[in-house]
């Protein structure tokens, strides 16, 4: 026996480890390892329903014990359905794959003659050729089963109380007000639809219960022509036809509760367009200043004392369901907490719309039912456009300043607030509170969402062309403004380009020299970088509010030596803006001080595009400054991006003279610009994407 130990140590030193050689029988195959067409083995009521013969698919794994080091066992599986047939026979199909490495999916796809509509059960077990595995079911395992479904489900029936179809009713009232749809096929297998609306929404939507109906919620956010398609899908994956529903949205319905403010000087009550009339407290002075740029004409002064209020003495609205109320507002201070709009509840009010002074600075609010959404910067004499909106729907409360949502959605369930509708105060348990002083004008009470198209609608200040230099001809060395304004002074260096009369056509006429066209019309300013520029007599925009102002520019030379501006305006100790070409970094830039120091911190917004040399019809540049919002932009050729966006809360006032083609330095000038330059175009006001684009044309958007 010693000699025999000794014998096989000296083997297992000399040929390696020795291994053992028994072999192990496969493992049992796990429940959580099998699928029948990709769904969980299941048996019982969670049996699963395939639409077709599945593929059956099991992991099968031999231990790992068997092997040598470099080796995998190969496993191959035996697998075995059955079920009971028409007249109550058992059948049974059994198929055993190919073998395949340990740890591998092996499947079965079931033969066509499998029966519809009747339970098949299932198991598998692994062999490796010298024994089997237990099968999956023995022990703590469990048999699968399936039920193969042949016939897809019925098409669904579609219905809406609130959006009938076009042969009931035609057009059915309307954007901001939702529907309800209702989906129901006759089928009894049906357990989801899914669902598209008319540029969107899509989704799919789970029935309570096979069979069961489904109703989903819709909000129209535009009038027109609108159709909803449905299709069934039952449990075992197979979908109906398609259902289709046509429908007809009007436009959405006016407020109902709307008081312009705009009633004549020494008015004790503010008229409503709809709804009760206001009355007005002594503090309240009619014939106030207006937002420029909107259609309302004139606002209601209220003085922040106990007497500054206007108030119908009953509710505007049911806050329970949708609401929205909005306004225009300029705040005469913004250090304390104040009151746009409110309507009373049971010793508080039901909502507040206005200011409110928090630590880290005026903001913008709407509360409702404990909630309280907030966002915005209010500035001492700056008109803002608020709307607070509840949608009864979502059970969502939301705030918009200046046609932009503003803060966080947060959750509300108002309670009845049928108390009086108030404006410039809101409802305490000792009386009334946070009152407003400043103007207020155009309030606006919807019974329904307004939508996001509509709010920015009602905040739109219509932008105001300040000039338009097309720079074609200059006569004395000014060049005129399109509609009669002031001219702009042309410096030495600087000229107008009128270039051919088209009448030369080399491919014609050999001997006639080709005369490249002008950037834009018949003709445009051409700088000589050195002392070259236009200027205004004095400042055209006003960039302590919002403005556009545009050009076309095209660089002379392809690698220029330093910055070159070409547009700039000046206040006492530095530019208020200014739109350059940095060749260090490929970009055109625009750059605006936060205040009017020298050497202030700068915003600086950009975008990538390699210089021109003199090629091309050069490229529409625009800015942007939106007072609203407190945001620049620089626009190429009618885009913005990320990288040419940036926040600028404070625009400061300049009054210096708008320059095309250099920049303030130190006490006299430069970055003079080397190139072309056509179609400047200036407003007050902000111009909205789809106006960018038309600047620079040779004819002003329409602005409508």
């Amino acid at each position: 026996m010693v000699v025999a130990g000794c014998a096989a140590a000296l083997l297992a030193t000399a040929a390696g480890p020795a291994y053992a050689v028994d072999n192990l029988p496969p493992k049992q195959p796990l429940i959580q390892d099998l699928q029948s067409e990709g769904k969980a083995c299941a048996t019982g009521d969670a049996t699963p329903y395939v639409p077709e013969p599945p593929r059956l698919s099991a992991l099968l794994y031999d231990p790992e014990e068997d092997n040598q080091p470099s080796e995998s066992s190969l496993v191959n599986g035996e697998f075995e359905a059955w079920w009971t047939d028409g007249s109550g026979a058992e059948q049974r199909r059994t198929f055993t794959t190919i073998k395949l490495p340990s740890g591998t999916h092996q499947y079965w796809t079931m033969p066509d003659d499998i029966p519809a509509n009747t339970v098949v059960s299932w198991h598998v077990r692994a062999n490796d050729g010298e024994a089997t595995s237990a099968w999956s079911d023995e022990g703590d395992g469990s048999v699968c089963s399936f039920v193969y479904d042949d016939v897809n489900p019925e098409k669904a029936t579609l219905s809406s109380p609130e959006y009938p179809e076009p042969d009931d009713v035609f057009w059915v009232d309307g954007v901001g007000v939702y529907g309800h749809f209702t989906m129901d096929s006759p089928s009894d297998d049906v357990v989801s639809y899914t669902y598209g609306f008319m540029g969107g929404p899509y989704g799919t939507v789970s029935a309570e219960h096979p069979g069961a109906a489904v109703t989903v919620p819709y909000l129209p956010l535009t009038a027109g022509p609108k159709s909803l398609t449905v299709r069934a899908i039952d449990r075992s994956g197979r979908s109906s036809r398609e259902s289709r529903y046509d429908f007809n949205v009007q436009s959405g319905r006016a407020p109902v509760a709307r008081w312009k403010l705009d009633d004549p000087a020494g008015s004790r009550s503010a008229a409503a367009e709809k709804g009760a009339a206001a009355r007005a407290g002594s503090g309240v002075t009619f014939g106030g200043p207006a937002p420029s740029g909107t259609g309302t004409t004139a606002t209601a002064s209220l003085d922040g004392s106990g007497h500054g209020f206007l108030t119908t003495d009953a509710p505007a609205t049911d806050l329970r369901k949708s609401f929205a109320v909005s306004a225009w507002a300029r705040p005469d201070e913004t250090g304390r907490n104040m009151t746009v709009a409110s309507q009373d509840g049971d010793g508080r009010p039901g909502f507040t719309l206005g200011l409110r002074d928090q630590e880290t600075g005026p903001v913008w609010s709407f509360a409702i039912a404990g909630a309280s959404i907030s966002g915005g910067a209010p500035e001492t004499g700056e008109w803002a456009h608020l709307l607070g909106l509840y949608d009864a729907e979502t059970g969502r409360a939301q705030l918009y300043v200046n046609g932009h949502e503003v803060g966080t959605a947060a959750e509300a369930t108002p309670a009845e607030a049928a108390g009086a509708f108030q404006i410039g105060r809101a409802r305490g348990a000792a009386g009334y509170r946070d009152r407003w002083h400043g103007d207020i004008g155009d309030v606006r009470v919807h019974d329904r969402v307004v939508v996001p198209d509509e709010v920015a609608e009602l905040a739109l200040r219509k932008p105001k062309l300040l000039g338009h230099w097309s720079l074609e001809n200059a006569v004395d060395g000014t060049s005129p403004e399109q509609s009669g304004g002031a001219p702009l002074r042309l410096g030495t260096g600087a000229s107008i380009y009128r270039g051919s009369d088209s009448s030369c056509i080399p491919e014609l006429d050999p001997d006639c020299t080709y005369v490249p066209p002008p950037l834009v019309g018949d003709g445009h300013l051409r700088l000589d970088g050195e002392t070259g520029y236009a200027a205004a007599d004095g400042p055209v925009v006003d960039t302590g509010d919002s403005f556009t102002i545009g050009v076309v520019a095209r660089l002379a030379d392809s690698g220029p030596a330093h910055p070159m501006t070409v547009l700039s305006q000046a206040g006492e100790h530095t530019d208020a803006f200014k739109v350059r070409y940095e060749p260090s970094t490929h970009t055109w830039q625009l750059v605006m001080p936060e205040k009017d120091e020298a050497g202030a911190p700068e915003k600086v917004v950009t975008q990538i595009k390699g210089a021109d040399g003199g090629e091309g019809q050069g490229h529409r540049l625009a800015v942007i400054y939106d007072d609203g919002t407190d945001t620049i932009k620089l626009y190429l050729d009618g885009y913005t991006n990320a990288g040419a966006t940036a926040d600028f809360p404070r625009g400061w006032h300049s009054n210096g003279a708008l320059q095309i083609g250099r920049a303030g330095a130190g006490d006299g000038w430069g970055e003079y610009f080397h190139g072309d330059v056509d179609e400047v175009q200036a407003y007050s006001g902000a111009l909205r994407d789809g106006d960018v684009s038309a600047l620079g044309r040779g004819t002003d958007p329409c602005l409508c």
